[in-house]
């Protein structure tokens, strides 16, 4: 049985990246949670990041193909306060789709850019672009250096993150490890 969660599939028949229950730390304080707006912004932009650290393996792919950059530049516009969370979210479905054609390196890139405009609607999907950013590393590694590309991809994003989130994104990290493929074991 497959189950679906924007757009992404999991053989196991279980949701990826998003846990069954809400972390309430990731629910802003307007909605009853206690993520203040200045963190959700911070989390939208380090998602931002982690997925333009891989678009290359995009773009090379499909050059004209400018979806998932889209999608990174608006979750950064909304970051800015710029546009609408709706606006990002619509331009990460889009980088989605982008993505559906195709495999490996290029394709996780691609649902990285996707997760990074999701955040200001979802903020608990700045670990999928993180986590969508690593598995763009693995696969585009050499076979014998896919552990190490990925190790090195988390180590990179931990080093962006900004001291007012980071242990709010490693705990996340640890707390959603298995639902993101173990990809934060570095």
């Amino acid at each position: 049985m497959l189950s679906t969660l924007g757009g992404h599939k999991s053989e196991m028949g279980k949701l990826v990246i998003l846990p069954k229950i809400r972390d309430p730390r990731f629910i802003t304080v307007r909605r009853g949670g206690s993520l203040q707006d200045d963190d959700h912004r911070l989390l939208a932009m380090w998602a931002a990041d982690c997925a333009e650290h891989v678009l290359n393996y995009f773009e090379q792919a499909r050059p004209k193909d400018d979806r998932p950059r889209r999608a990174i530049d608006l979750g950064r516009a909304w970051a800015r306060g710029e546009i609408t969370w709706w606006e990002a979210r619509t331009a990460g479905g889009h980088a989605n789709a982008a993505a559906r054609e195709l495999s490996g390196a290029a394709r996780h890139a691609a649902f990285a850019a996707g997760q990074a405009a999701a955040v200001g609607h979802v903020a608990a999907h700045e670990l999928g672009a993180a986590a969508y950013a690593i598995k763009a590393q693995r696969a585009a590694a050499a076979e014998g250096e896919r552990e190490a590309a990925g190790r090195l991809e988390c180590l990179w994003q931990r080093a962006q993150l900004p001291l007012e989130i980071r242990e709010l994104v490693l705990d996340d990290q640890r707390l959603r490890n298995e639902l993101c493929w173990f990809a934060f074991d570095c």
